[in-house]
């Protein structure tokens, strides 16, 4: 019996949701509106052959041109529907060869202490809370793939003109601007997936100043070119990676917007880079995180 996610659609209404659930849809039983009013909002999903292996989240019209060049299929329904905040859109995409694994779970969590055991328990999480502006809950999806995957590459863009180039050679996108709430351009962390553990990043950091700058350099880190603060007149921050082939392989990375968060994520073994990839700015303060 095949056990991909195959499919995926959003109900709004009452009668939408009677509709998929005839259509044989199941319901995953999380309101993606949950504390900030507004519609209640479901994510639905079908079991087939299939897979999807894609999941991704737009906030703005910007991000969706890429995926529509790239080829993945939009499902037209505001995650944030009747409560303010950003229109959120969900896209998802059926890829294979090397950086496509298929997916078989999909959930989503409400509070820290839930996110931080799924990031310590073979899921991963996008970086787009659901409530994006729209207050209360942080709400965030997770994916569970067919097997164990590791980070193996990462980059960064500071506009969307190389979006779907990214897609197409099978890059994830981090969904959350490193320059939230800082103005500037829109930046964005990008990754490579591998199931060879073997062909892993060891580590990765981030460097706020010239000395951490150097500091880093002078330990064999590779630097992404892109400066995460592009144009907001803050710091240049960059991202750095490791591949020494000895310390355990990273599984996964995400980006952390609660700071409150960060001792719950840290209890569970997860590294938490605190150096604010909105240092130097009055924007949202923003880890990176990552797990082994």
């Amino acid at each position: 019996m095949a056990t991909y996610i195959s499919e995926l659609d959003v109900s709004i209404t009452e009668a939408e949701e009677q509709k998929l659930q005839s259509q044989g849809f199941k319901k995953i039983y999380v309101s993606l509106n949950q504390g900030a009013g507004g519609n209640a909002i479901y994510l639905w999903y079908k079991n087939g052959s299939v897979p999807i292996t894609r999941v991704q989240f737009t906030f703005n019209d910007g991000m969706s041109v890429g995926l529509i060049k790239a080829g993945y299929t939009k499902i037209d329904k505001d995650l944030n529907a009747g409560a303010g905040g950003d229109f959120i859109y969900l896209w998802y995409f059926r890829g294979s060869g090397e950086f496509h694994t298929p997916i078989v779970e999909i959930d989503f969590t409400t509070d820290a202490e839930s996110e931080a055991m799924k990031f310590t328990t073979g899921w991963e999480k996008s970086a787009c809370d659901l409530n994006r502006n729209a207050g209360r809950n942080l709400i965030y999806a997770w994916v569970k793939r067919e097997k164990q995957t590791y980070i193996c590459d990462v980059s960064a863009t500071a506009s969307y003109g190389s979006d779907p180039d990214y897609y197409k050679a099978g890059y994830i996108r981090v969904d959350e601007d490193t320059n939230r709430g800082a103005g500037g351009a829109y930046v964005f962390i990008w990754y490579h997936q591998t199931t060879d553990p073997k062909r892993a990043l060891t580590d990765l950091n981030i460097s706020t100043n010239d000395l951490e700058y150097q500091s880093l350099q002078q330990q064999g880190y590779t630097s992404v070119s892109v400066n995460l603060n592009k144009g907001t007149g803050g710091n240049k921050v960059y991202l750095w990676y490791k591949k020494d082939g000895v310390t355990k392989p990273i599984k996964a990375m995400s980006l952390l917007l609660n700071p409150a968060s960060v001792p719950v994520y840290e209890m569970a073994g997860v590294t938490v880079i605190k150096r604010d990839l909105n240092t130097g700015t009055n924007g949202n303060t923003e880890y990176l995180c990552f797990y082994q």
